[in-house]
């Protein structure tokens, strides 16, 4: 299931903001549901899979990626 959901989520957004988020099983229902209506291919025979997939790995109890922090480099100006 892994494969599938990089392939449809990763169409559109980045994976960090799939590791970013701890959601419910209900609140990542609907919000696959969402993407479906806005396009991500998702097998209908999938959709059930892909939902526990994303629930068990990026669920509300799991430890929330850390953010990367981009630090601004310091320049000289003449």
């Amino acid at each position: 299931m892994q494969a599938k959901v990089r392939t449809a989520c990763l169409e559109c957004h980045e994976s960090r903001i799939i590791l970013q988020q701890r959601l419910s099983q209900k609140t990542w229902t609907k919000e696959v549901d969402k993407m479906i209506k806005w396009g991500a291919v998702v097998d209908p025979n999938d959709r059930g899979a892909f939902i526990d997939y994303l629930s068990t790995n990026f669920g509300p109890d799991k430890p929330a990626e850390p953010e990367t922090r981009v630090t601004a480099r310091k320049t000289r100006y003449r």
